[in-house]
């Protein structure tokens, strides 16, 4: 027997010596200043062995952890909370834990107390075993809860209940992270307050696997995707059928920017039940630790770069327009200098400045500095196109930074689907005081409308790209919106030619929002006015209060909180349905008419006839309490950061609900007004 406070002879893992925290920050992990992707093989559930424990002998256990630190892994998921002798093993060998915290699940746990309370003991016992260990990653509060106790149930009190077991693991390891292994036959869950979002997924059609990828990279919403579990069954299929298929679901996954994969299993070796499995085979490695064709496989995806080597790296530049941007240029250039990308360089057109943007543009030397008299942020885009070079433009804003992968993946859509446009999300950093947080969760800020999960109806202008051709072809920018709306109309002009938007998660850029109140509501007083310049270009686009008419479904904003209707959720036959979807109604005006101008007005009118009259005061006051009632439902449900997490954070946000809507609607009809006493009266001749 070795020893097991050293890894074997000629082998040489880097250990873990300190509990090195593992951040969140948008889609991806972060260890220090470096993404780290998990890389992983999922372990046991095993028999119980002469230590007492769920988990092979020690000396397999040292010979597996060996043979994974081999592979390239980097992680591994338990089924049972490990022993400490385990944990230091692993820590030998440079792996994490992904710690399952097992829980009876598949029983009626909501109906009894005591049920409850003992479930709540187990997240509080198994946390506390493992959280100051350096090998502890994160945990899982549960996997998998069957579609039929989720029915009995009822979907909300489930969701509620694991909400709460985040909390209680929360409250015993503050610094660790929680997640749920989530799976389609519940995906109507919608688990979306963990630290990351784990997804167990078994599609061998690599077409399937990567369209269901994509809808998970949206429910994620802004938080890492890890697929928990997926793998295949060498006895069924063979050994070489496991191998090809993983290859093309680990390829998918680290192509479209997934944080991290977990094969399951490392190991034929399987015991659930009370028995051993004996008519599956999901290892990379049988029984007997003999390696299969699929260990070769994951190895070479998980000793690679990530992401993955593109199989072309085509020229792209980088436009930023700026004007008075000294407040964030210098983190934005600073952000592109760092940009893992081979090809590309950065145009700044600097629109007229009159503060410090010139100068601290200046200061670096891999940017192409364009300095204009103040035209306009679409006159200064067309600038930007004809100075470029490559045969992508991509565009993001000077009060942005973006990811080091950014381009990586926008280009990696291109390559892919052969589209003419492709965009990415836009997420608010962190902000270090209260009214900035608020803005940052408030209705009206930049993002993305998605008609499916992977095509674009728009791409907001601090994030989106585009074949520069195509750019030519549709005479680029409308000079008309000097501040805002391009974004809006040229993706509506490239649609009306017939050319598809894509929209890729993973491409992400930081957006810092307006940090006052006052700057927050001249952003909606500018918006309104863009709307009403768009309209006259396209009409049929809008409602009948002159907003804009979404086919698709606005992502990253409070919409989803202010709508009529409930979500439908395709079950299947007896609610066995493998994939149960929940199908979100679609924006309507109904669900947004509190909180226009318009039925705000007819409020106001009502209260002064009431006073004048006194007939039917309740009326009045019956509208303007709907209006505080969809503010206040959106503002319970906004994300505010927790630091500042509190009523007047609360009554902040309710507030911007209300006004930002009613002052975007004044400049809206406004400018409508404005541009329409510029039309020509037609003149009939006199007969």
């Amino acid at each position: 027997m070795q020893n097991l406070t050293s890894p074997p002879s000629g082998f040489c893992p880097e250990p873990l010596v300190d509990r090195e925290l593992i951040k969140v920050k948008g889609k991806f992990f972060f260890l220090g200043d470096q993404k780290f992707f998990l890389k992983g093989v999922s372990y046991g559930p095993f028999s119980i062995g002469t230590h007492g424990e769920s988990f092979p002998e020690k000396p397999v256990v040292e010979k597996d952890f060996a043979m994974m630190a081999e592979l390239g892994a980097n992680c591994l998921r338990t089924y049972t909370v490990p022993p400490d002798w385990l944990l230091d093993l692993a820590a030998i060998y440079g792996l994490r834990l992904l710690i399952g915290i097992p829980w009876s699940q598949h029983i009626a746990f909501l109906d009894s107390s005591t049920t409850k309370a003992e479930i709540r003991n187990c997240i509080v016992q198994g946390v506390k075993a493992c959280r100051d260990h350096r090998a502890a990653f994160a945990y899982l509060v549960g996997n998998e809860i069957p579609p039929d106790i989720v029915r009995w149930h009822g979907a909300k009190r489930v969701r509620a209940f694991v909400k709460e077991l985040m909390t209680v693991a929360k409250d015993n390891d503050p610094e660790g992270l929680v997640s749920y292994a989530n799976y389609p036959c519940t995906e109507y869950l919608n688990i979306n307050f963990t630290d990351f979002s784990c997804f167990n997924v078994y599609l061998h059609r690599e077409q399937d696997f990567r369209h269901y990828l994509s809808r998970l990279h949206n429910l994620a919403e802004d938080k890492p995707l890890v697929l928990s579990e997926f793998g295949v069954d060498s006895m069924r299929e063979g050994t070489q059928a496991q191998a090809d298929i993983l290859c093309q679901k680990l390829s998918s996954s680290f192509e479209m920017g997934a944080a991290g994969t977990i094969v399951f299993s490392w190991t034929d070796e399987w015991f659930t039940g009370g028995f051993a499995i004996q008519d599956w085979a999901f290892g990379l490695v049988d029984s007997e630790r003999l390696k299969k064709p699929a260990f070769q496989t994951v190895q070479q995806y998980y000793t690679a770069p990530l992401p993955p080597v593109l199989p072309e790296y085509p020229k792209v530049s980088v436009v930023i327009c700026a004007y008075n941007a000294e407040r964030t240029m210098d983190s934005c250039l600073a952000s592109l200098k760092e940009l893992n990308y081979p090809n590309y360089e950065v145009i700044v057109v600097n629109d007229g400045s009159g503060d410090r943007t010139l100068e601290i543009t200046q200061r670096y030397d891999n940017v192409r500095l364009i300095s204009q008299e103040n035209k306009g942020l679409s006159v200064a885009r067309n600038v930007g196109i004809a100075a470029a070079t490559g045969e992508i433009v991509a565009f993001t804003d000077s009060d942005c930074t973006v990811d080091p992968d950014w381009l990586t993946y926008l280009v990696a859509k291109f390559l892919d689907s052969g589209l003419a446009a492709v965009g990415g999300p836009n997420l608010s950093p962190p902000e270090e005081s209260l009214v900035p947080t608020c803005v940052a969760v408030s209705p009206g800020v930049p993002t993305h409308v998605l008609l499916s999960d992977q095509v674009a109806e728009h791409i907001a202008g601090c994030n989106m790209a585009f074949r520069r051709e195509v750019l030519q072809e549709i005479n680029c920018f409308n000079p008309l919106f000097r501040a805002a709306g391009d974004d809006v109309d040229i993706c509506w002009r490239l649609q009306d030619k017939g050319y598809t938007i894509g929209f890729t998660p993973t491409a992400i850029v930081w957006h810092f929002r307006r940090n006052t109140v006052a700057a927050y509501l001249k952003q909606q007083q500018g918006y309104g006015k863009a709307e009403a310049l768009i309209y006259f270009k396209h009409p049929s686009r809008f409602n009948l209060l002159g907003q804009p008419q979404w086919l698709g479904r606005i992502y990253g904003d409070l919409s989803a909180y202010l709508r009529f209707g409930q979500p439908v959720i395709y079950s299947g036959v007896f609610g066995r349905g493998l994939f149960q979807t929940l199908y979100e109604p679609g924006s309507s005006l109904i669900s947004y008419l509190p909180l226009t101008l318009e039925w705000n007005l007819t409020a106001l009118i009502l209260f002064v006839s009431a006073l004048l009259s006194g007939d039917r005061p309740w009326l009045s006051a019956a509208m303007f309490l709907t209006s505080v009632s969809w503010c206040v439902v959106g503002a319970l449900q906004a994300r505010i950061d927790s630091r500042f997490l509190g009523v007047r954070a609360r009554l902040l946000v309710a507030m911007l609900i209300y006004l930002g809507p009613l002052v975007r609607s004044v400049e809206r009809y406004r400018w409508r007004i404005k541009e329409l006493t510029k039309v020509e009266p037609i003149k009939f001749d006199q007969m």
